[in-house]
């Protein structure tokens, strides 16, 4: 079986309600994620918890601060055996580099990429806190910044994929939020597309939260968009 593309995010202000759910999947069918709700309430223990679990998890809590701060931060991510963290290219190279010497030189390290252009901003967003362009030409800077200081990828809107991929070339990893299923509500994303057609544009790995765990039955919802990517390839 191939490595799954699926990160499941598990925003649950409750974390027996992320457990209970992890419970309920199988770690050779799907990643996870913890963001911030999740995290700030059940902290470190949640991770490892799901880290003895058997899950690749993804610590979503996108860094952004003094290089020294975030240097110390990713070197604490890291030990709590996590496969992938993220940090705001918006921090600037600095920053980036201090993430990737607090996360080591290992080959056991955890992956780590910037957050470029959040899903939930267009174009008119970005004006009014002071960026000029639109969102798909500051993301793909950000994506080259980000490619040169040496991260492992970047998260991005699936939109943007096509256009970084052929600058990036194939090793570097694009994660991707803002999916949903054909006939899902968009919610809160602006910037959204299904599962298959951001596989089919280069995504390695797809971040799919409210349809999976908001679904009457998250385990065959999951199903369903793993049917959606076979198909695609």
């Amino acid at each position: 079986m191939s490595e799954p593309q699926v990160i499941v995010a598990l925003d649950y202000p409750d974390p027996k309600a992320a457990l209970a759910l992890a419970e309920r999947l199988d770690p050779a069918r799907c990643n996870l994620k913890i963001g911030k709700e999740s995290f700030t309430r059940g902290g470190p223990e949640l991770v490892k918890e799901l880290v003895r679990g058997g899950f690749r998890l993804f610590l979503d809590l996108k860094f952004h601060d003094i290089p020294n701060t975030v240097e110390g931060a990713c070197a604490v991510a890291a030990d709590l055996g996590v496969w992938m963290l993220n940090v705001h290219a918006s921090g600037g190279p600095q920053m980036m580099e201090a993430a990737l010497r607090g996360v080591g030189d290992s080959a056991g390290r955890p992956l780590l990429i910037a957050v470029t252009v959040l899903t939930s901003l267009d174009d008119a967003d970005l004006s009014a806190v002071g960026y000029a362009g639109d969102a798909t030409s500051i993301a793909l800077k950000q994506a080259r910044l980000t490619a040169t200081v040496g991260l492992d990828g970047v998260v991005c809107s699936a939109r943007e994929v096509a256009g970084m991929r052929a600058a990036e070339g194939s090793d570097f990893l694009l994660v991707t939020p803002g999916i949903r299923p054909a006939g899902s509500q968009s919610s809160d994303q602006k910037r959204v597309m299904t599962p298959a057609e951001a596989v089919n544009l280069g995504a390695n790995y797809l971040v799919i939260g409210r349809p999976i765990t908001g679904a009457a039955d998250p385990l065959a919802a999951l199903t369903a968009i793993e049917a959606e990517l076979e198909a695609a390839r």
